[in-house]
């Protein structure tokens, strides 16, 4: 492996990639080390159970392991992560979606998962997450990628492969959508709730 001591951060990526690809493990899995909590934050955000996590996140380095040779440093190499990383998560939403499965809060609770941070205890919050996880696959990853990541539409553009003008009218109409599932489900519950929990 290369000395690292005197190289930017740059530099140092450079040669672990160098490196990684000459067949050098151990460059490979500082890579890896560097970029984990990334990658693992970002498929946080789509994976429904721990198992599913971690298949993401071994899925992701498992085919940037395969794809070192074509980067090209023409953007930063967690960029590049970020990208792969998109659409493995992509893929695996449209697993999802094709069976049309969808696991409640609740069951992810009891199992002791989390899947996002959670920032509040409004029952509103548990619906929107229930409401984003019913929209197709494509506009579920633009709005997690732009309101739950905090990307640009530059950033989400490069990982989707779509134009940024895409994007925009992609988020437009996830958001319209969004929020008629999210009507959907509030209203369901309402009708569901016992007449005195409702008045």
């Amino acid at each position: 492996m290369p000395d690292h001591r005197t190289m930017s951060e740059t530099d140092e990526i450079r040669e672990l990639i160098a490196s990684a690809i000459d067949g050098d493990e151990r460059a490979f899995a500082e890579l890896i080390r560097r970029h984990k909590a990334r990658i693992v934050r970002l498929v946080a955000r789509f994976g429904r159970t721990p198992a599913d996590l971690d298949e993401l996140a071994q899925d992701v380095f498992i085919k940037a392991h395969r794809a070192l040779h074509r980067y090209r440093h023409d953007a930063p190499f967690e960029h590049w992560l970020c990208r792969i990383a998109t659409r493995c998560c992509q893929d695996y939403l449209r697993r999802l979606y094709r069976r049309r499965w969808f696991t409640s809060l609740d069951a992810l609770r009891d199992a002791g998962f989390e899947p996002a941070p959670a920032d509040s205890t409004d029952p509103r919050v548990e619906t929107l997450r229930l409401a984003l996880r019913r929209l197709p696959p494509d506009q579920q990853t633009v709005l997690t990628l732009f309101e739950l990541e905090g990307h640009s539409v530059r950033d989400i553009a490069h990982f989707t492969g779509l134009s940024e003008s895409n994007v925009k009218v992609r988020a437009h109409r996830a958001r319209l959508a969004l929020r008629a599932e999210f009507d959907l489900i509030a209203r369901s519950e309402t009708r569901a709730r016992p007449p005195h929990e409702s008045a």
